[in-house]
């Protein structure tokens, strides 16, 4: 297949070229938008209790207060400050798309009124049910009142307007940041000018189309506007990855048929050298991003928007990133050939030329030689280090997605402070409940019992609707997201409803714990997805059941040390200062999710990539230990650039505002950097020096399964060795 894709694109290389300049023009006017048109973060799962009240109260005409309108420097009791409240809920009551205002002079609410009584708040609700109209609406109010001195806009639904906008500058300044260090790395790491702007070249495809992928998808559903840092980061990094492997590879199939700058490659040359290149690295980046593919659509059994958002955008961007890197970037190698080496400074030059030709005297080679006469402690020293990492795992403590992850500048986040240190608290998340038939008697009985509860202070007078519902708030004692506060809803949940009553409990810590229970249900399912996927892959490049095992183990390895250093860093409040965030005291809960999606997938790419060349050497008559010893020096270079690249283009989300697109880009980049370092240049080659010729071990039924459909990387052998290939038109 691959040696068809080569002819394809080396006949009809310049319609390649002039097909991907107008995909970039045309995807660029297209998803040039695609923040305006994401919905925020979504959390919900339709199966769940609290989504089901959610639904009823909706359709029964009740409408929760979605924008809080902060009064500050207002003595509550001045006649002066009367009149400029009610003036500005007249204001509000006056717009279309208010469903009512609630303050303290029309309820007389203690709830409405802070600590010190010189401070109050109106609750806005408003008619719009979906996310963009209810952003919208939030937005138009928080214009209309910014000219009010002391007063503040916030809310859920203004908190999801301003992350939105906060997502997209951070995006913006990312990629401000991450091309120009992409690029000076690339000239380091491809030792020429025209070499170096390639990955920068199959990069900005894949940015460009991770826009338009986006905007196709919310056409078509509702995609998180947080799918946005990340499938950008990956798209740009795995294109990186992508080119990386090909260039390297391009340039030494033709470094191993005599050419250099000196003496120009005629064609019959170029075409044997991308031909070889496509059937060995073309071959490692096909099935490297269907691993990541699949990884990353594990999340698409998800129910939640953030998750599957993630699960299409990622796999989607990771086909997409393959797709640029064995179709555009072999046009290009097509039109350069040799000139691909072009504008290289003479010593870096000089450093190519010695990478080319001497595969058994470099770093790589010696390393993994050094590591493999000392195989048992070079592995419980590298296994004990990242155990170690990973015990702080084990005290990890979960918090929600809310306008804490805005920066303190922030309108929303400021509300959401005072409301925390200066009101009567947890008046702003309710224990809710939708209480369907029954009659008042019923609905008395049920508010007795809630009353008698001893994790709820107080409980709001009932609210009537339509159709034989009641709603009614109850305060609980404690924040939302504790222990006690869960086990306050699980005791509500359980107790017995009157005859012909429904009762379903919502609120902020009934979400938290069904969104919590959803993970949990979901989480088998995609569990099995990723490592079913990891193990069939690994077996059809290698033929063997121990290596794809040992590569699970050693992924687990490095994901609970990323896991125990966000703890250290997020949770604990380490590197504060440093990194420009203030902790919320726990990790958003979808993160070991979101990560282990992502970080195995990527793994497993780095695996393959240096298991085929392992596995090359090998098949061309290299014993077990040389054979590793040739896949480290051809990939271990190779494999630390790419890690570079892309810790670098995902790492830059570090810069974030959110605090959770922080923590991860700073997760993403751990992950590659670790497996690239730790696993792949200690871990592999002491594990596969204990294990020698059983590495390669399978049944017999395996073995006869992997010749009629595994996936030959045996490479091509020297030019001299074989008859020339048929040259392709064009």
């Amino acid at each position: 297949m691959l040696d068809s894709l080569a002819r394809f694109v080396y006949r009809r290389r310049r319609l390649v070229a002039i097909g991907a300049a107008i995909f970039f023009v045309i995807a660029g006017a297209i998803g040039g938008s695609v923040a305006s048109h994401l919905d925020p973060y979504g959390a919900d799962d339709p199966a769940t209790d609290s989504v089901k009240a959610d639904n009823l109260l909706q359709a029964r005409g009740f409408r929760d207060a979605s924008v809080i309108v902060l009064v500050r420097n207002a003595p509550i009791a001045n006649s002066s400050t009367r009149a400029r409240v009610e003036g500005i809920e007249r204001q509000l009551r006056d717009r279309g798309g208010v469903a009512w205002v609630r303050g303290y002079y029309d309820t007389h609410s203690r709830a409405f009124v802070s600590d010190d009584r010189t401070e109050s708040y109106l609750s806005v609700a408003l008619k719009p049910t979906d996310d963009k109209a209810l952003q919208d609406a939030a937005s138009g109010i928080a214009d209309q009142l910014s000219a009010e001195p002391g007063v503040l806009v916030g809310g859920y639904a203004l908190a999801n307007e301003q992350v939105n906008k906060q997502v997209e500058s951070d995006l913006r300044k990312a990629e401000m940041l991450a091309f120009p260090l992409l690029f000076l790395l690339s000239l380091l790491f491809f030792r020429s000018l025209v070499a170096a702007l390639l990955p920068l070249l199959v990069g900005g495809l894949a940015i460009i189309g991770t826009f338009f992928i986006l905007r196709i998808a919310s056409e078509v559903g509702s995609i998180s506007i947080f799918a946005l840092n990340l499938t950008t980061g990956l798209g740009l990094g795995l294109a990186i990855d992508y080119s990386l492997f090909i260039v390297s590879r391009y340039r030494e199939e033709l470094a191993r048929r005599g050419v250099d700058l000196a003496r120009p490659a005629g064609r019959t040359e170029s075409w044997e050298a991308l031909r070889a290149t496509m059937g060995t690295a073309g071959r490692t980046v096909l099935f490297s991003s269907l691993t990541v593919a699949v990884a990353l659509a594990s999340l698409i059994v998800f129910p939640q928007r953030f998750l599957y958002s993630m699960g299409i955008g990622g796999s989607l961007v990771a086909l997409l990133a393959a797709t640029v890197a064995l179709v555009v970037l072999p046009a290009v190698l097509s039109m350069l050939g040799p000139r691909v080496n072009a504008f290289a400074p003479r010593f870096l030059q000089r450093r190519a030329e010695r990478d080319a030709t001497h595969m058994e005297a470099g770093f790589w080679y010696r390393l993994s030689r050094f590591v493999m006469r000392r195989p048992v402690p070079v592995a419980t020293i590298s296994a004990a280090a990242l155990i170690a990492l990973g015990i702080p795992f084990f005290s990890i403590k979960f918090t929600s997605v809310n306008a804490q992850v805005l920066p303190t500048s922030a309108s929303a986040r400021r509300v959401d402070d005072v409301m925390r240190s200066d009101f009567p608290p947890f008046r702003d998340t309710p224990v809710r409940l939708a209480i369907e038939g029954g009659g008042p008697h019923a609905t008395a009985a049920v508010l007795s019992e809630v009353k008698g509860d001893p994790g709820i202070a107080a409980v709001e007078r009932p609210q009537r609707l339509a159709g034989g519902v009641t709603t009614v708030d109850a305060i609980a004692k404690v924040p939302f997201t504790s222990h006690a506060a869960k086990s306050t809803v699980r005791r509500i949940r359980d107790l017995p409803s009157p005859p012909g009553t429904t009762v379903l409990v919502t609120g902020a810590s009934a979400h938290f714990i069904d969104f919590q229970s959803s993970l949990e249900a979901h989480l088998p399912v995609a569990l099995a997805i990723v490592v079913g996927a990891t193990l069939v892959i690994l077996f059809l490049m290698t033929g063997s059941v121990i290596l794809p095992v040992k590569s699970l183990v050693m992924n687990v390895l490095n994901l609970s040390a990323v896991f125990g250093i966000l703890v250290l860093i997020f949770q604990h409040g380490n590197l504060e200062g440093f990194l420009g965030y203030t902790g919320q005291g726990a990790l958003e809960q979808t993160m070991p999710i979101l990560l282990f999606a992502v970080a195995f997938g990527l793994s497993t790419d780095y695996a393959v990539f240096l298991l085929s060349r392992i596995k090359e050497a090998r098949d061309h008559g290299a014993s077990d230990s040389e054979s590793v010893a040739i896949g480290l020096e051809r990939t271990g270079r190779i494999i630390t650039a790419a890690a570079i690249l892309f810790a670098i283009a995902i790492g830059a989300f570090a810069t974030s505002q959110v605090i959770f697109i922080k923590e991860n880009g700073i997760g993403t980049a751990l992950a590659v950097l670790i497996d690239a370092s730790i696993i792949r240049a200690l871990l592999v080659p002491s594990l596969m020096a204990l294990l020698g010729k059983w590495n390669w071990w399978a049944p017999r039924p395996l073995r006869r399964l992997h010749k009629r459909i595994g996936l030959s990387e045996a490479g091509t052998p020297p030019p001299e060795a074989s008859a020339s290939p048929t040259l392709p038109a064009g």
